[in-house]
């Protein structure tokens, strides 16, 4: 079975300085795939070229065959691969409900968006409570959550999460956490770059790590997490 997802030799520059060094992975179909590493390890960038938001200075991406390494950002988004940013990057002047109705932009199917965006509030009832309030009047935790609802209004294959769990607390970290998986039960094929490696890796079917734009491991979710360099560079053991 082809992955859903292949990249091949990626390199990726700002200017004279290459970010991402050559690396390659794939996300199967149905796993929880995730990227871990410390600040400037590449893996946001990569994320930005898997979306359209850069463009590889070389190497391939392949999404379910095809090539999209030149496809425009928001082709990609229709051909069912989203991306919920660092920093969340919601609308906080446009209301909850309106903010959710963007990430079906490209979509002009009104009863299947109807149908999305109870889905939404079933996930993140919060998020039906209060939708006609304005989206910068939550809480970081409650941006994530929209944030996360907006890209699933795409109705997306695979969804990229950025650092879902950034700046929150430890019980709303494990909620977006617990979220994750429910997407997977329900068919959501989710790439995840995640600070917090411990959390990650207990939820990822597979996991990469990354160092200055190489991937230096990879493994199981399950053998990263007992592997004696990931417990002392990234889950604080000795």
């Amino acid at each position: 079975m082809s992955a859903m997802l292949e990249v091949k030799d990626l390199r990726v520059s700002y200017g004279k300085i290459e970010a991402v060094k050559g690396i390659s992975f794939t996300v199967d179909e149905g796993q929880v795939v995730c990227l871990i590493g410390t600040n400037g390890a590449g893996k946001t960038t990569t994320l930005r070229t898997i979306s359209g938001l850069l463009r590889p200075a070389s190497g391939s991406i392949s999404f379910q065959g095809k090539r999209i390494d030149s496809t425009p950002a928001h082709e990609i988004v229709q051909l069912g691969l989203a991306h919920s940013p660092e920093g969340r990057h919601i609308f906080p002047r446009l209301t909850v409900e309106e903010n959710l109705l963007l990430g079906a932009f490209a979509r002009n199917d009104t009863a299947a968006i109807k149908d999305d965006l109870q889905a939404a509030y079933d996930l993140f009832p919060i998020l039906g409570e209060r939708a006609t309030q304005p989206a910068g009047t939550f809480s970081g935790g409650e941006q994530q959550m929209l944030a996360m609802g907006r890209a699933m209004m795409s109705r997306p294959k695979l969804l990229m999460l950025d650092e879902p769990s950034m700046g929150l607390s430890p019980l709303m970290m494990q909620r977006i956490m617990s979220t994750v998986k429910t997407l997977q039960s329900q068919g959501t094929t989710i790439l995840l770059v995640e600070q917090n490696a411990r959390a990650a890796l207990k939820l990822a079917d597979h996991g990469y790590v990354l160092e200055v734009g190489h991937i230096v491991l990879d493994g199981s979710g399950r053998e990263l997490l007992v592997s004696d360099e990931v417990r002392k560079a990234y889950l604080g053991e000795d």
